[in-house]
């Protein structure tokens, strides 16, 4: 009982704020209900590329799915790369704010715990040796923290590199983005049979995901799953 009462005084002495409005944070997190709430959730989107879909769309493939298939079994994206949530995506990304990632993280992981999936293997998207030391940590791996944890789920942190030094996806265009990460991946050990989890941070033409995919089945997996934070709509 006493324990009951500190941690009450503690939660309302110490409870953190939203970045977003400035009100109280909800469920220690440091985002109020309200703003939680009004994140632009992916509601409606295809159950193998998780790209949005029209209101009360049934849960199908996309046109662009039929069409042709992504190289994984299924992505999850609980989120739409549109404001606020790029704001803070490019906050954690391009200004070292560690502290909105793990928030983040947070938010992917209770997504991902929701949705009763657990893989072998969680496979943050690497990035090139030069460009790690230039940022300083790895935007996938931070959200993949808190996934892990959560789903108690082994991250497979130094099986996948990045073996060239890729241009930045978002100056080019879709067919750019695919020439720019041909075999820009390679794993270090086989993966028979597998069931792999590949994790980033936002999804947007899906060219980083489906050569990674494509390496890890090359490699033997069997099942492959792209999670990630957020999924941008596609252009027309």
């Amino acid at each position: 009982m006493v324990y009951g009462w500190l941690k009450q005084a503690c939660d309302l002495l110490y409870s953190p704020y939203c970045i977003l409005c400035g009100d109280r944070g909800h469920a220690s997190r440091e985002l109020c209900a309200g703003c939680l709430r009004d994140l632009p959730w992916n509601c409606y989107a295809c159950e193998h590329c998780a790209a949005p879909l029209p209101p009360a769309t049934p849960g199908i493939p996309c046109g662009t799915c039929l069409k042709a298939p992504p190289p994984w079994d299924r992505a999850l994206s609980p989120l739409l790369y549109t404001w606020p949530l790029d704001r803070l995506l490019q906050r954690f990304k391009f200004n070292g704010d560690l502290a909105t990632g793990r928030l983040l993280g947070g938010l992917l992981a209770d997504f991902l715990a929701a949705a009763a999936i657990k893989p072998d293997l969680l496979i943050p998207v690497p990035l090139h040796a030069m460009r790690l030391r230039e940022r300083g940590f790895n935007q996938a791996l931070e959200l993949a923290q808190p996934v892990s944890r959560r789903l108690q789920l082994a991250i497979a942190q130094d099986l996948c590199v990045r073996t060239r030094d890729t241009a930045v996806q978002s100056r080019l265009d879709a067919a750019a983005r695919q020439r720019n990460l041909r075999d820009a991946f390679a794993i270090r050990c086989p993966l028979d049979g597998a069931h792999v989890a590949i994790l980033d941070d936002v999804v947007t033409t899906g060219a980083t995901v489906t050569a990674l995919a494509n390496t890890v089945r090359q490699a033997g997996a069997l099942q492959v799953q792209v999670w990630s934070l957020a999924r941008a709509a596609r252009t027309p």
